[in-house]
């Protein structure tokens, strides 16, 4: 009887306090506002990005409203990407929110354009790691996979595809480089023979990971992209390393 009664008990501590994260704990904010150029990917981006959690076990709210970023906001959430955003996006109470948000823990993503994003913000430069100089015509290119790693294994050493490719300004030496493009297989590429194109690092108890890829809104039915989006939202979030 005692053994039933420890068994019951054990299940209703279960259920009240689970021992791992649930699917609906597991919630991210996918943020789009934009105050210069609006990407036409966005609304299939959106769209891809809530069936890429649907099949991985995370929830996702899309968002273009700043008022999202307070600290009561914010405790709903594991990480926030930035998802082709553009220009001044956040006001200073907003900047400080998230700031704390990602230094007690939470992830960050960028995708494409989150470089593009908050010049004047230095906290925000740090996190993203690098911001956008310009860009060529859209065309095909080669990324060379920088590390191999859980972030990286399950996608091509040498990788061809057609994007709009990020020449870098202000590249921040902490960066942990996953791919990188080789200048010599596009034109208008202006980094040198070292240029990074995908990178992840900590900020403090925070993790953050940002593609330059994701500016078509062809990547967002390429199985390959979104396996790339997908290992760095579980790297924000900690589910790898």
């Amino acid at each position: 009887m005692r053994l039933v009664k420890s068994k019951v008990l054990f299940l209703l501590f279960s259920v009240i306090f689970p021992l791992k994260l649930t699917a609906q704990s597991k919630r991210i904010l996918v943020f789009s506002k934009m105050k210069e150029h609006r990407h036409e990917s966005i609304v299939v981006g959106k769209i891809a990005l809530i069936q890429l959690g649907k099949r991985n076990g995370f929830e996702v709210d899309t968002t273009e409203n700043a008022d999202n970023f307070s600290d009561i906001s914010l405790k709903k959430y594991k990480a926030v990407i930035f998802f082709n955003t553009t220009g001044d996006v956040l006001n200073q109470v907003q900047q400080l929110a998230f700031e704390k948000f990602i230094e007690k823990g939470g992830g960050f993503v960028g995708i494409h354009s989150a470089a593009d994003t908050e010049y004047d913000w230095v906290w925000y430069g740090k996190l993203v790691g690098a911001y956008f100089k310009n860009h060529p015509v859209i065309q095909p290119a080669t990324l060379v996979r920088a590390q191999d790693s859980k972030l990286t294994r399950d996608l091509p050493v040498e990788w061809r595809r057609t994007d709009e490719w990020y020449n870098f300004k202000q590249i921040s030496p902490d960066i942990n480089v996953l791919y990188t493009i080789d200048e010599s297989s596009y034109k208008g590429g202006e980094n040198g023979g070292f240029h990074p194109i995908s990178w992840k690092h900590e900020v403090k108890k925070g993790r953050a990971f940002y593609t330059a890829l994701g500016h078509t809104s062809e990547s967002y039915s390429e199985p390959l992209f979104l396996n790339h989006i997908l290992r760095g939202i579980q790297y924000s979030v900690k589910e790898i390393n």
